[in-house]
C-alpha cells in the first residue's frame, strides 16, 4: 500500500543521507605502502626510535625498524654511508630522517606506485619535499663526499654491503649535487620532487616536524588525494577547504529518481 510504500522511501532516503555524511574511506589515505619492512597497516607505536619517534601516534614502522634506521650497518638494507669516507653527524640525520619518513610514515598514500621489484612492491614518486627540508639536507651536507649521483641502484655488492663502483671517484657533495633540487630529486630515483613550497603550507611534505604540534602531513596528503581525483575543470573552480577531505555530493539525478518510485502508486509493497 502507500503507507508502505512511503515507510520504506524514508528508509531508502535516510540511507542515501548516510552515505553522503559518511563517505567510504578514501585508498590513498593513511595507507602503508607494500614493502620490504612496512607493516600492512598504519597504528600507533609508542616505542618508536629516536628521529623516527615523531611517528610514533600513527606509524607504518615498527619499533625495531625505527631502531635499525639509526644505524650505520643495519640489516634494513644493510646500506653504507660511509662509502667514501665518515658521513659527519650533522649530515646523517638528514639521512635517518628520510628513512624514517620512507618507514613510518601513512600520509604517502597520494605518490605510491607499483613496481616490479625482488624487494618491494610499491614505491613512493614524486613526493613533494618542502623547500626548507630540502635545503638544509644540501646545506648540512655540502661537506661529504661520495661516488655516486642515484644511491638506488649502481653499486658494488660483492661485499655484501654497497661500495663504490669499480673506476668511480669520490666527489664533494656541491659536484654530484649542485644544488638542493639535485639531491632531493636524484639521489633516490626521483622519489621525492624539490618545490618551493614552505612548511607549514599544506602543500609539501615536511620530513622534519614537532609531534607536538600534529602530523602537518596528513593534511598534505588529504589535498593531494583529492587534486590527483578530481579533474582540470573542477580544480579550476572548487577549493577544498584546508584540513577537510572533498566528498561527491548525489548526482542530480538519483535523488528525483528515488523520490519518483517512492512516490508511484504501489511502487514499493
Amino acid at each position: 500500500g502507500l503507507a508502505a510504500g512511503l515507510a520504506a522511501g524514508q528508509v531508502l532516503l535516510m540511507l542515501l543521507a548516510a552515505s553522503v555524511v559518511t563517505p567510504a574511506k578514501d585508498p590513498l589515505l593513511n595507507v602503508c605502502m607494500d614493502a620490504k619492512h612496512h607493516k600492512t597497516k598504519p597504528g600507533p607505536e609508542g616505542l618508536l626510535y629516536g628521529q623516527c619517534s615523531p611517528w610514533k601516534d600513527n606509524a607504518c614502522c615498527t619499533a625495531n625498524t625505527s631502531s635499525e634506521a639509526h644505524k650505520d650497518q643495519s640489516y634494513l638494507y644493510n646500506f653504507n654511508w660511509n662509502h667514501c669516507g665518515v658521513m659527519p653527524p650533522k649530515c646523517k640525520r638528514h639521512f635517518i630522517q628520510d628513512t624514517c619518513l620512507y618507514e613510518c610514515s601513512p600520509n604517502l598514500g597520494p605518490w605510491i606506485n607499483q613496481v616490479d621489484s625482488s624487494w618491494r612492491r610499491e614505491r613512493i614518486l614524486h613526493v613533494p619535499l618542502c623547500k626548507e627540508d630540502c635545503e638544509e639536507w644540501w646545506e648540512d651536507c655540502k661537506d661529504f663526499v661520495t661516488c655516486k649521483e642515484n644511491w638506488h641502484k649502481g653499486w658494488n655488492w660483492a661485499t655484501g654491503t654497497n661500495r663504490c663502483p669499480w673506476g668511480s671517484m669520490c666527489r664533494p657533495f656541491t659536484q654530484v649535487f649542485p644544488t638542493p633540487k639535485d639531491l632531493c630529486e636524484k639521489i633516490w630515483s626521483n622519489s621525492y620532487r624539490y618545490t618551493m613550497e614552505r612548511r607549514g603550507s599544506g602543500r609539501c611534505i615536511q620530513m622534519w616536524f614537532d609531534p607536538a604540534q600534529g602530523n602537518p602531513n596528513v593534511v598534505v596528503a588529504k589535498y593531494y588525494a583529492w587534486k590527483k581525483r578530481s579533474s582540470p575543470a573542477r580544480m579550476q573552480s572548487v577549493t577544498p577547504e584546508p584540513g577537510r577531505a572533498v566528498c561527491a555530493a548525489p548526482g542530480p539525478v538519483l535523488v528525483p529518481l528515488l523520490l519518483a518510485l517512492v512516490l508511484l502508486p504501489g511502487g514499493w509493497g
